[in-house]
């Protein structure tokens, strides 16, 4: 018996390309990770419904993903990242001379990421440097995009703007991304991440141009419950867009690699199973820079 064990791992061992055979890939609902990307790794050991990564392997020009490495993603729905109100100062488009002499639309620091910088998303120069990268993403053969910092449009009212007039020109944004991407591929994902409650300000426009809608944190914030009123009130606008017809992305960070706690990850995928939503229970960090190894838990499920 154990000298049929050793030969199999050296058979396995001489010919690599064998190893997917042996192991079982695990359903997911979704994995969302933005840096330290093995597309490899993923496919091989699971099976996503919906995958979102970044544009790049680091975010960076010279290691962004090449259209075969796309292409292989059978079966799944892979989605760009994509941050249309911040600027972030490792992406091919930033000048450093934007540091000391930074152009009418670029605004202050976010204290909380350092190098993303608050933009004035309806300046045309931003929106042409937006539709640019969108020219990346779609040769590169991804489903769709999923737009982070729609939520922007609150910053803006928080600094001296009518919330009425942030909002529409971010829908009106979100309207111009969808038909510019479109008119490239029809079937072209539009999924912004957050910001629900830009629904209040939308005569519809909105609601029909989007694909689905991405959440963060609506079950737990890190590690703890968030309480009933929070949820109910998000869930008041993430359900409608749901009972649209459009899919619900949930991540939430509730993963501890230190100090595994099964039955708040359960509660979580439990949650998500019994609205109908995709979920991803990240890790704590919430810097998405690996694939939660909670994912195990839903061979429980």
């Amino acid at each position: 018996m154990e000298k049929t064990i050793i030969f199999i791992l050296i058979l396995l061992i001489g010919t690599p390309f064998l190893i997917p055979l042996f192991i079982e890939k695990l359903d997911v609902p979704l994995i969302y990770q933005l840096t330290n990307i093995d597309l490899n790794k993923i496919t091989l050991f699971y099976n996503p419904k919906f995958l979102i990564i970044d544009y790049s392997k680091d975010g960076s020009e010279k290691n962004e993903f090449k259209k075969y490495q796309i292409d292989r993603l059978k079966g799944i729905i892979a989605l760009a990242y994509l941050s249309i109100g911040e600027a972030e100062n490792y992406r091919y488009y930033w000048k450093d001379d934007w540091y000391n002499n930074p152009p009418e639309w670029l605004d202050g620091e976010n204290k909380n990421w350092p190098g993303n910088y608050k933009v004035k998303y309806w300046d045309k120069e931003w929106k042409n440097i937006i539709f640019d990268y969108l020219d990346k993403i779609i040769s590169q053969g991804f489903k769709g995009v999923y737009i982070d910092l729609v939520d922007s449009y609150v910053y803006w009212a928080n600094n001296g703007y009518n919330i009425k007039i942030t909002a529409n020109r971010m829908i009106d944004f979100i309207v111009e991304i969808a038909d510019y991407a479109r008119k490239k591929n029809p079937d072209f994902l539009i999924i912004p991440q957050n910001g629900e409650e830009i629904i209040e300000y939308d005569n519809g426009r909105y609601l029909n141009v989007i694909s689905g809608i991405g959440i963060e944190s609506l079950f737990y914030t890190k590690l703890k419950k968030n309480k009933e009123k929070y949820i109910d009130h998000r869930l008041k606008y993430i359900l409608k867009i749901k009972n649209s017809g459009k899919p619900v992305l949930v991540t939430d960070y509730i993963y501890n690699p230190k100090n595994i706690n099964k039955e708040k990850i359960m509660d979580f995928i439990n949650l998500c199973n019994q609205y109908g939503f995709y979920g991803y229970p990240a890790n704590k960090n919430q810097r998405l820079n690996d694939i939660s190894d909670a994912l195990k838990f839903f061979k429980n499920k």
